[in-house]
């Protein structure tokens, strides 16, 4: 049963065993009636406007949710188009300026410095089987070792 419910039962419980409201006990328990009735409408009004602000804000949730979808979407998408492209980097001998290049600068075979105009050129032949020690073409950095101590090369 609700509150007012529960208060229209009271005052009909009171007029039913004929309250006299002229007796001093009367007229108190008529006023706390209806400042329990009051009570009572207050409670549901904020009750029907709680209820308001739920449905608004599951309307504004959802359309948030729709928003970061739409944003972590783009975002995974720029993430994956970062990650296939592949970086490179060089300084410039001329100005120490650091150069950033992608595979299409890398494969013309020349960049020029943004800072200072210089042509830098990209030899592109010893990376495979160079012959050094860096472990780029397959030799170790021991064997090396060992044939400059016996002197033999």
């Amino acid at each position: 049963m609700e509150i007012l419910e529960k208060v229209a039962y009271m005052k009909g419980l009171a007029e039913g065993i004929g309250l006299d409201v002229k007796s001093k006990e009367g007229k108190l328990l008529k006023v706390m009636m209806d400042i329990l009735d009051d009570v009572a409408l207050e409670l549901q009004d904020i009750r029907d406007e709680q209820g308001d602000l739920e449905e608004g804000l599951d309307a504004v949730s959802e359309d948030l949710a729709d928003v970061e979808t739409y944003l972590f979407d783009l975002e995974d998408d720029e993430d994956e188009d970062e990650a296939d492209e592949e970086v490179y980097q060089t300084t410039c001998p001329n100005c120490d300026e650091e150069i950033f290049f992608d595979e299409d600068i890398l494969a013309d075979g020349s960049v020029l410095c943004p800072n200072c105009g210089e042509k830098l050129e990209f030899d592109l032949s010893d990376l495979s089987g160079c012959g050094c020690c860096c472990g780029a073409c397959g030799e170790d950095e021991e064997d090396e070792d060992e044939e400059d101590e016996d002197g033999e090369e």
